[in-house]
């Protein structure tokens, strides 16, 4: 199972899409400062997630999230 993730963040304007399989462990790397793209904007909160049976539609669908209508499509829900 994979997992298609948006975290917002808190103190600024920044979403940041991601895939993974343990969407835990990834949110509390995220929020620790272990991820250097991230780093900068902590902290997060999680806006969206989505899972999917494949790596390959979960891919997919994280493409589809990080293009402008994407962005928007995040922006309201």
């Amino acid at each position: 199972m994979f997992t298609v993730y948006a975290i917002s963040s808190i103190g600024r304007s920044y979403i940041y899409v991601g895939l993974t399989s343990n969407l835990e462990n990834r949110i509390h790397r995220n929020n620790s400062g272990y991820e250097r793209t991230t780093r900068p904007y902590l902290p997060f909160k999680l806006l969206y997630r989505k899972e999917f049976q494949t790596r390959l539609e979960a891919r997919e669908h994280e493409k589809y999230l990080k293009t402008t209508a994407g962005k928007r499509k995040l922006l309201n829900t």
